[in-house]
């Protein structure tokens, strides 16, 4: 496009506000959510692959560090190699060049020479062209590597697909938890509609504890755990608390899950984290199973088997 000093001031600008928020938001983080690499990082790196190649020259990415090693860990990851390729980053921001830009524009063709018989004649042509106009396919955008990539990858089987269907209906009771009160609505809807044959409860318990510092970076695992979970939601419900105060804290919480076994197993994509919390199946017409369903949903409680108070809780829906 032709070159505009005011446009091209305004977007550096722009550009820089941006760059500003994302270096601050990974001064103390590897990756922009969790500790892994998210659909996150795939979005914002794959947006910002342009700027890093033909832009951000050293001198422009100097005062952000943290955003430069963010990109560069990002696309030196195999995955992305695959699609994107070796990423050379920028050494000179790339300069309007008005002879290129001059080849790109449409050449003014020469008016056409009348042709004998006038109107008449030229009639025939037209529908000529009109005819080769039709058998042309509506003009698409080419895929680029990575939509090819994504339309190449086969669809995923639901890892529930072999389990019979349950009379307990996992959105209701999501509902009455969320919208209404879950010691005099929700409990009751839970006990009244759970089906025990197609259905389990467990509990989990986070194995580490005393790698445990801050507060806000416990819950910060708690979060990283439930994003890397999504496709998990329709068929399950925990709430995870963590207990105590800065280095001095656990992780612990209940869960529901569609079938008698632990749904980690089912998919791959779906064990990054569980194997950090031992886990215990609960026998739903044990008074302890009971007990322990009603504090963690409430978030208020005993929590005898704890020793620590509460602090904050986590629901994962």
């Amino acid at each position: 496009m032709q070159f505009n000093k005011q446009a091209t001031e305004q977007a550096k600008e722009d550009v820089k506000k941006i760059l500003t928020v994302l270096n601050q938001h990974l001064t103390f983080r590897t990756f922009l959510v969790g500790e892994r690499v998210s659909l996150a990082d795939i979005s914002v790196a794959c947006s910002m692959l342009w700027l890093f190649k033909q832009v951000l020259e050293p001198s422009f990415r100097q005062p952000y560090p943290n955003v430069t090693r963010w990109f560069v860990t990002c696309v030196n990851q195999h995955q992305f190699k695959a699609v994107l390729g070796e990423v050379k980053l920028c050494e000179k921001m790339a300069q309007f060049d008005a002879k290129k830009f001059a080849e790109f524009q449409p050449k003014k063709e020469a008016p056409a020479k009348k042709e004998k018989g006038g109107k008449e004649a030229a009639k025939p042509q037209e529908k000529k062209e009109k005819k080769k106009e039709e058998k042309k396919p509506a003009s698409e955008e080419e895929m680029d590597d990575c939509d090819a990539a994504l339309a190449a990858e086969p669809k995923a089987k639901d890892p529930f697909a072999h389990m019979p269907k349950s009379a307990f209906i996992m959105d209701d009771f999501k509902r009455k938890y969320s919208n209404e009160d879950t010691l005099a609505v929700a409990l009751p809807h839970f006990w009244e509609n759970f089906d025990r044959e197609g259905y389990s409860i467990w509990y989990s318990q986070y194995k580490y504890p005393e790698e445990l510092t801050l507060t806000f970076k416990s819950c910060n695992l708690i979060t990283g755990m439930f994003q890397r979970l999504d496709k998990l939601r329709k068929n399950a419900f925990a709430s995870v608390i963590l207990f105590g105060t800065n280095n001095d804290s656990s992780i612990s919480g209940i869960w529901v899950f569609r079938g008698q076994e632990l749904a980690f197993t089912l998919s791959e994509d779906w064990q990054i984290d569980y194997e950090s919390y031992d886990w215990r199946k609960l026998d739903p017409d044990s008074e302890e199973c009971k007990t322990m369903v009603k504090e963690y949903f409430a978030w208020e409680g005993e929590f005898k088997h704890v020793g620590k108070a509460f602090n904050q809780g986590k629901i994962f829906k």
